[in-house]
């Protein structure tokens, strides 16, 4: 049996890879915490499906890598507004 958190790390995973997307974006989508998004990739994932999880990891490690460069547009984008 399929337990819902393992489906739901699953369809998590799954939107992530086809959009590119970041876990914010994925909370969101799903109207789940940051937290519950992250606790479902990088625990229950791979356990349920490994394969799955290693190319989730590519992402969620490239996001990483890359949060401070998003952060700062942001910045930069909120002080042009003002």
């Amino acid at each position: 049996m399929i337990h819902t958190a393992d489906a739901r790390a699953r369809k998590l995973a799954l939107y992530m890879i086809e959009t590119g997307g970041t876990v914010r974006s994925a909370a969101l989508k799903f109207g789940i915490s940051k937290s519950t998004v992250h606790k479902d990739l990088s625990e229950r994932l791979p356990e349920a499906d490994p394969g799955l999880y290693a190319l989730v990891r590519v992402l969620l490690d490239r996001n990483k890598s890359e949060r401070h460069i998003r952060g700062g547009l942001a910045t930069r984008e909120k002080y042009r507004k003002a």
